[in-house]
């Protein structure tokens, strides 16, 4: 995988549907996922809640950077995030939106060039933008034997 910055997360099962999240290069601790009853124990966030919470921190992280690139100190902010799963035509649980919701601690007024930080935070977005733009995603599976399957590749 070529870039400019490579990221590599690692996961090992842990039980039923949890997984224990290793971050490489991490100073931090591992992070534990599952999914809710019935079919784990809900002990962690669930893949859709990492998504979420990815999608929200991004952008509450660009939006801090843009506004300090014009010389603001803005003060802490609070965001929230929500979104519902639906059906797709193949009856698939999908997320085909979510509304983000940032507050800011002072006034627009009092914050300099705000009008461009507004024009342009979403664009600092890595995740955002790489969701929106819809992201390859290419899958292996090694079986116990070491032999790879790709799925929908010809047997």
């Amino acid at each position: 995988m070529s870039g400019e910055h490579p990221l590599r997360v690692t996961l090992e099962q842990q039980g039923p549907y949890a997984f224990r999240i290793d971050f490489e290069g991490a100073a931090f601790a591992s992070l534990r996922s599952d999914e809710p009853a019935p079919l784990g124990s809900g002990e962690g966030p669930n893949p859709s809640e990492l998504l979420l919470a990815s999608i929200a921190n991004c952008l509450s992280a660009s939006l801090l950077f843009a506004l300090r690139k014009f010389k603001n100190a803005p003060g802490p902010i609070h965001a929230e995030i929500s979104a519902s799963t639906e059906r797709n035509a193949q009856g698939r649980l999908r997320i085909p939106r979510a509304k983000v919701t940032i507050r800011l601690s002072e006034p627009a007024a009092r914050l300099e060039r705000f009008d461009r930080v507004l024009a342009q935070f979403e664009q600092f977005c890595t995740v955002t933008q790489s969701v929106r733009d819809g992201i390859a995603v290419d899958v292996e599976v090694i079986d116990g034997d070491g032999v790879s399957h790709v799925p929908g590749a010809p047997a």
